[in-house]
């Protein structure tokens, strides 16, 4: 609960700040210091919660106060932290407001904490709405950009249509069981549902798919990937998208998970849809941003599988493949954004001109691939043992192994143009000492995430 209130605290510090601040790093360095100064509060939160302890509930039992909550909302505070130190030069360079740019980013927070820690479907509403609105900002903050703008417009109307859908979905849930809160819906123990709270799963199943981008409601993901600035396409890509997940397993997992048979071959064909789209597409892209659009909603398949399994195991795996996805991610786009060019030809001869940076991204595109030794690999096992564990979705896992299989060419692709191509790569300005200690520090941590995952869930 202090993490929700420290952030909205720090984000309206952060949004003042502007008026007395007006040099761009003394703007980077307060926000890194007050993101510091969250996280540590996030650290605060996790020790003072017993291992082991049971649920705290608050407000009238509308907040559901957890160790892994707490434990997730820590590792996304420190993801989003890894975010700003890579990418706070390239955020100021998107316009004049960084201050505000930052206080969105602290706003989003809040509705990650409030994500991870509902119990009540009002409540999911206002987390998911503070968790997007900011984003629908931040997507069109390049004003001199036409395709920041549309892409900005093109998310509104797309997010404003799904929270329709979503509020549509918890309007049926609470006409067929009479309460908003989760722990008091009383069909979550039948053996049989009605069908006006089967229909309200099947909206929030859509709502839901929209923001992680599942298909087939995963149409707005490149356009508004690939037309957003690219410092706030990495950040929905991440942690925004982490949040969501985390949100989609606790609901469908902890609420819906006695009546799962309703449920799950539905979520079973949009998992394969999108490991099908998402993985079949990217091939195709000759823009690595566009690439890495594509490859995020390939990536959500996967993900989709911690929701499907419903298990111990799969709520370790969605925690895992959070930070090792996040981590790789950001660490990507943050080498996309040193590069002039975005298409794979921008990439030819990098590991020549610039070889600690090649070796970065190699690391970072073999964790996404789910090569072994990285964080990648050990999301991908922890999510398929989950699957197969469940076991009646062992076709599925042996089809994502396959699609996993295709991941590796467009990935392998960006590596073969670093090392094996001729060209003359043009970056927006040299690599700083700085810049090289962050992306190799970003690296080790996929490496970490990769051999010792225990180090990420031996607190929860």
């Amino acid at each position: 609960m202090k993490a929700i209130i420290a952030a909205t605290i720090l984000g309206v510090i952060m949004m003042f700040s502007s008026i007395l601040m007006k040099d761009k790093k003394a703007i980077i360095t307060i926000a890194a210091l007050l993101l510091a100064v969250l996280l540590g509060v996030n650290i605060w939160d996790v020790m003072a919660t017993k291992k082991g302890s049971n649920f705290t509930f608050l407000f009238n039992n509308m907040i559901l106060i957890s160790r892994e909550g707490l434990w997730f909302n820590m590792l996304m505070t420190g993801c989003t932290f890894l975010y700003v130190l890579l990418s706070g030069k390239d955020i100021a360079r998107v316009g004049t407001h960084t201050a505000e740019y930052f206080a969105l980013i602290f706003f989003i927070l809040t509705g990650v904490y409030l994500l991870s820690s509902y119990n009540n479907l009002l409540i999911l509403f206002i987390g998911i709405e503070i968790l997007s609105i900011p984003q629908y900002i931040l997507a069109g903050s390049d004003k001199k950009n036409l395709k920041s703008s549309e892409a900005a417009l093109k998310y509104f109307l797309m997010g404003a249509f799904t929270t329709g859908i979503l509020m549509m979905g918890v309007t049926l849930l609470y006409g067929s069981t009479g309460t908003f809160e989760l722990t008091r819906m009383d069909f979550i123990h039948q053996s049989s549902v009605n069908g006006m709270s089967l229909a309200g799963i099947i909206f929030l199943i859509i709502a839901f798919g929209f923001k992680v981008s599942a298909a087939p409601m995963h149409t707005w993901t490149p356009d508004v990937y690939d037309g957003a600035p690219t410092p706030f396409t990495a950040f929905m890509a991440t942690i925004v998208k982490s949040a969501a997940f985390y949100a989609f397993i606790r609901l469908f997992q902890n609420t819906f998970g006695g009546i799962s048979n309703h449920w799950t071959i539905v979520l079973s064909i949009i998992t394969a849809l999108t490991l099908f789209i998402g993985n079949l597409t990217a091939v195709f892209q000759q823009s690595v941003k566009r690439m890495l659009a594509y490859s995020s909603i390939a990536q959500a398949g996967f993900m989709l599988f911690a929701i499907l399994s419903n298990n111990a195991v799969a709520s370790q795996g969605i925690i895992i493949y959070a930070v090792a996805y996040s981590v790789a991610t950001i660490g990507m786009f943050a080498v996309l954004m040193k590069l002039k060019d975005y298409t794979y030809d921008g990439f030819n001869g990098l590991a020549k001109k610039e070889p600690v940076l090649a070796f970065v991204t190699t690391i970072f595109l073999l964790s996404l691939a789910g090569i072994p030794l990285t964080g990648g690999f050990m999301a991908k096992y922890f999510v398929l043992q989950a699957a197969i564990m469940q076991g009646q979705l062992f076709w599925l896992v042996i089809f994502a192994l396959l699609m996993a299989a295709i991941s590796a060419y467009y990935y392998f692709r960006v590596i073969i143009a670093m090392y094996f191509k001729q060209g003359n790569p043009e970056l927006h300005e040299p690599l700083s000492s700085g810049d090289k200690f962050m992306l190799a520090l970003t690296c080790v941590l996929v490496v970490l995430i990769g051999i010792a995952p225990q180090l990420f869930l031996a607190s929860i």
